[in-house]
């Protein structure tokens, strides 16, 4: 797996939907279960090969990088941070981070988002279709029910929180460098640089059916800490992994 170069993570959010965990610390800091989502986004990659890492911070990046320092890793990798500017957009981020980054393939991701994603199955996809730029899509539910009406405007029927019908960006990116040359310093990467990798047909989407989620507001947050809780966080693939290795022996 680390054939597909180092993983950059944007750590740079304020978090401003998150107001009740984040007015004191960044976003990729806010807990599930004990410990920051960043370290549960990077045990997602460890346990499954990748070793090196570059934490491109924004707000409160200190807090980012002593965390760093003092936590204890099961796996053995290499994380450094990138300060990339308190108002920096995630495309420009990672455009400062062009020379960190190499000459080869590298994989990107956000450092609110977990998944149970085979990273092995998403590299494969990316070197077997030979394009710039790899994103994994998947089908999150909705926030709401939905109500199944006829031509009478009868109600049929109600379903609770169905998947989107539309595949949207989980991010899980796997880019080669010459996708940095479509960033600038003012670039979003999910506006014009991922539309313009679309247009010249250098961008292919890697599908995830399995599970998703991101901490984007307070609620996401109390979900994903009770899936922990229970015993329940289908992300944590270290463990399905080790289980996996333990039934083998």
């Amino acid at each position: 797996m680390d054939d597909m170069g180092p993983v950059a993570i944007l750590c740079g959010g304020r978090g401003t939907r998150l107001q009740e965990r984040t007015h004191a610390i960044p976003k990729a800091l806010v807990e599930i279960g004990g410990r920051p989502i960043l370290w549960h986004v990077i045990r997602i990659y460890a346990s499954q090969g990748l070793r090196r890492f570059l934490l491109l911070t924004g707000y409160l990046g200190e807090m980012i990088e002593e965390f760093v320092r003092d936590a204890e890793w099961p796996e053995p990798v290499e994380i450094d941070c990138l300060p990339t500017g308190l108002e920096t957009p995630t495309g420009g981020r990672i455009a400062l981070a062009r020379e960190r980054l190499g000459e080869g393939s590298f994989s990107l991701t956000y450092a609110d988002g977990v998944a149970d994603i085979d990273l092995e199955a998403l590299a494969a996809f990316h070197r077997g279709h030979g394009r710039l730029g790899t994103v994994t899509v998947v089908r999150p539910r909705t926030q709401f029910g939905i109500a199944d009406i006829d031509e009478r405007d009868r109600v049929l029927a109600f379903e609770e929180k169905p998947r989107l019908d539309h595949w949207v960006n989980g991010g899980f990116f796997c880019f080669e460098p010459g996708f940095v040359d479509y960033l600038n310093a003012d670039s979003v990467l999910e506006d014009a640089p991922l539309r313009h990798l679309a247009a010249a047909g250098e961008l292919h989407a890697f599908r995830h059916g399995g599970f998703w989620d991101c901490m984007d507001t307070y609620k996401d947050a109390v979900v994903l800490n009770d899936l922990w809780r229970e015993g329940g966080a289908p992300w944590a693939v270290w463990d399905r992994d080790a289980a996996a290795n333990a039934g083998a022996r």
